[in-house]
């Protein structure tokens, strides 16, 4: 080749090199229709749609979604080819996992400790120090509980006690302290285990055959379970004396103290207590009857979203717990704004709330000091136990052993400085549960998380709290390492009742349980539907639930197509299904009429007006929280108001109407075929098949963010796509790691959504396992080894 052509060729070559990369036909497209509304990167535009442009979406169905729906003030106008090729640019752009991991990458938020997390944590960081019972007159020891084959027997442990009086002039042989009454001997005790107290003695003696006394005291002895975070409200019934102590043995400081009698007539009395759920604790009571003509006693609680009932035997339990530290300061709420509880926000209220909390917990450590440190006042080798004991508390705290610098930090420099070693510990107390150490786990020093590390996002995943002395032991031990190290104690752990209790925290999100708390309807359309009705129901669903969720199987899908309810007598009256007896029992329906959680009557109730029923909250509900699609907000609040609509049609008619304009459609048109397929349903969750006289149309078609047209009759057509199909799989995931993790699933990586829902499937869509896999993500992120 001639010299000149050589050059021509290279400086062709050149000239293309630096030529301005080919613009993406797509991008032109989207300049020209989208990005007023999106955004030059797809962040979102306030005012006109402030979502980034961001999902699971295949570009298939992103080119069906926009020749469907886009632009909205103008749809048709990209269709075809044109919808192809923006939705190819959208995707590579800025819509898909990888784009997004590319443009802003997620990283996990630092967090402090949420409220429910703070206060298990520092209820078992003193639990680490179980309080003994208290005993005057004998020397402190360290707690012992029970042999276990003693503890956990349904019910309470009752002794019935019967005194003889001495006629007068006859010598006092014995003084009964409990009840203060001079005897002259007493009668035979009798000791039997009791499902729950609710006794009605009459003028009699309990067990009258072998007390034959009418004076008489009882004592019920055991724990109870708090199965819900919240205020506990516990009310005594009787005619005679009683005390009750909850998670406190002092004498002098009974819960209720109702230990004298007023005269004949039943009296109630009532008090309330903060309980942290997931947590067993010391209940005892007594009573006694005197000069009264009758005797009885009643033990009722009122739990969180409950009604007032007599105490249930599931909840009681023979055996002995130590007293429990209950941090019962309020706190201003967490973060809610992406849906779960976060503890990203700091402020001036929430510190204030900190230090008053751990003010009142050094306050009760110094006040159990002795019972806490097993420590007797006055020995010289005092002050050295006590500085073991504040060495071991703020160790518990840090989650990790101690390290010389820190020790000396923490503990010896204040028992140095202190007037007195329990000034020493106050301060240390003080000190520990202020230090960014406990309130932000996450915040570390260390590059490269470690094992204790692991252990503590564990115990936070698991239980909302620390680590228990087996996971500390496996850090010590380098036992967390791997995956299958830290799987076994995630299997472990799952079995704990704190576990579980978080487990129902979830699914008050999940399935919105604030809303139906305040559920009311129209006493003259539901005559009967009242709180006792609606508590009822929830402890139906909750029942449902935990039967799921806890049984081997263990199977997410049961959740949704289960064709029964769990009903008692009185709702089984209710929503026409006989049932006998007071104990909930499962009812099995036509298929088509009930399918798990989505037709239980307690959310179909709370996703209802008080008159009638709302294909919009049903709609939205289905929508974001089971098919797991996204909504934007409205542009304009619309208010169903039900007069401005002809009295003949029906709810589907009037919704329809409604929302028919562009507008509205863009979101109903997934809404509106969701919510009609529950019309079967009225405002209190029961079956029919006329509204307002006219038959009931369930009809529809939703097209899913796959693209995929799932024609819908009725609620088992939704359940049964959502259940078999990756989408639905993806959204309870995604719903779980957020509650669990208290983060976004893409901080942990771009695979960690695919890794987790593959073994979801593979695994039988077993929620156990996928509270392990969560928790083994969440305990591992930023581990290399």
């Amino acid at each position: 080749m001639p010299w000149c052509g050589l050059v021509s060729v290279l400086s062709l070559i050149m000239h293309s090199a630096h030529a301005a990369p080919a613009v993406h036909p797509g991008a032109i497209i989207y300049q020209k229709l989208c990005v007023d509304c999106h955004g030059a990167k797809g962040q979102g535009v306030d005012g006109k749609y402030d979502e980034p442009l961001a999902g699971e979406r295949s570009v298939e169905s992103l080119a069906k979604l926009i020749a469907r729906t886009m632009p909205e003030d103008n749809e048709g106008a990209c269709v075809g080819e044109d919808a192809k090729q923006v939705a190819a640019y959208i995707y590579d752009e800025f819509y898909s996992p990888a784009a997004q991991q590319r443009i802003n990458p997620p990283a996990v938020d630092l967090s402090r400790l949420t409220i429910a997390q703070y206060r298990a944590s520092v209820m078992d960081v003193l639990g680490r120090f179980p309080l003994p019972p208290v005993q005057p007159g004998k020397p402190v020891t360290k707690f012992r509980q029970q042999n276990p084959a003693n503890l956990g027997q349904p019910g309470l442990k009752a002794t019935f006690r019967g005194v003889e009086l001495p006629k007068p002039g006859e010598p006092v042989v014995d003084t009964t302290a409990k009840t203060g009454i001079k005897a002259k001997r007493p009668n035979k005790t009798i000791d039997r285990i009791v499902p729950g107290v609710a006794f009605h003695f009459g003028a009699d003696s309990p067990e009258k055959e072998v007390l034959e006394a009418e004076q008489f005291n009882t004592r019920f002895d055991g724990n109870i379970f708090a199965e819900e975070t919240g205020v506990y409200e516990f009310m005594l019934k009787t005619e005679n004396g009683a005390r009750l102590w909850i998670n406190d043995e002092d004498p002098d400081d009974a819960l209720i103290d109702a230990w004298v009698s007023n005269g004949p007539e039943v009296r109630e009395e009532k008090k309330s207590i903060y309980l942290v759920g997931g947590r067993v604790y010391r209940l005892v009571l007594e009573h006694f009857k005197f000069k009264e003509k009758s005797a009885s006693i009643e033990l009722w609680w009122k739990p969180p979203h409950g009604v007032a009932e007599i105490i249930p035997q599931r909840v009681l339990q023979t055996g002995r717990v130590p007293e429990r530290m209950i941090v019962s300061t309020n706190f201003p709420a967490d973060d809610r704004s992406s849906g779960y509880e976060r503890g990203t926000t700091i402020s001036k209220e929430w510190d204030r709330s900190v230090t008053d909390a751990a003010v009142n917990t050094a306050e009760y450590v110094v006040a159990n000091l002795d019972r806490l440190a097993a420590v007797k006042a006055g020995p010289e080798s005092r002050e050295e136990k006590l500085k073991a004991f504040a060495a071991e508390f703020v160790a518990t705290a840090f989650r990790r052993p101690l390290s010389d610098e820190q020790r000396q930090r923490y503990v010896e420099q204040w028992f140095a400085s202190s007037k007195t070693p329990e000034v020493a510990v106050k301060r240390i107390v003080l000190l520990a549960l202020q230090s960014p150490q406990f309130l932000y786990p996450a915040l570390q020093a260390r590059e490269k998380a470690d094992d204790f590390d692991v252990a503590s996002r564990l115990a936070l995943a698991l239980w909302d709290s620390i680590p228990d002395k087996d996971l500390l032991t496996a850090a010590d031990a380098k036992a967390l390492h791997t995956p299958e190290q830290v799987r076994a104690q995630a299997q472990r752990m799952i079995t704990d009742p704190r576990t579980k209790a978080k487990i129902v925290g979830f699914f008050h999100h999940w399935l919105d349980f604030e809303r139906a708390e305040s559920t009311s309807k129209d006493p003259k359309t539901f005559p009967g539907f009242n709180d006792e009705m609606i508590a009822d129901l929830r402890e139906s669903l909750m029942l449902f639930i935990d039967q799921v969720v806890w049984s081997e199987k263990s199977d997410y899908r049961d959740l949704l197509q289960a064709d029964y309810l769990l009903l008692n007598e009185r709702l089984g009256k209710y929503y026409g299904q006989p049932v006998v007896g007071g104990e909930f029992q499962r009812i099995d329906f036509d298929p088509k009429q009930r399918s798990g959680v989505v037709t239980h009557p307690y959310l179909l109730a709370s996703l209802a007006y008080s008159k009638q029923s709302s294909p919009i909250h049903r709609g939205v509900f289905l929508t974001r929280n089971i098919v797991g699609m996204a909504l934007k907000p409205p542009q304009k609040a619309v208010v169903f108001e039900d007069a401005h609509f002809n009295p003949k049609l029906t709810m589907r008619e009037k919704i329809t109407e409604l929302t028919r304009s562009e507008g509205c459609m863009s979101c109903h048109r997934m809404i509106n075929p969701l919510g009609f397929s529950l019309e079967n349903f009225d405002a209190v969750g029961r079956w029919r098949t006329k509204d307002n006289n006219k038959p009931v149309n369930t009809v529809g078609e939703l097209t899913t963010e796959d693209g995929k047209l799932v024609k819908l009759t009725g609620p088992r057509d939704i359940a049964n796509y959502v259940a078999n199909n990756p989408s639905g799989h993806r959204a309870f995931i995604r719903h779980l790691f957020n509650h669990i993790a208290k983060q976004q699933i893409p901080a942990y990586g771009p695979k960690v959504m695919d890794d987790l829902q593959h073994s979801f499937t593979a695994n039988g869509c077993n929620i156990q396992k996928l509270i392990t896999d969560i928790a083994v993500v969440a305990a591992r992120h930023g581990v290399t080894h």
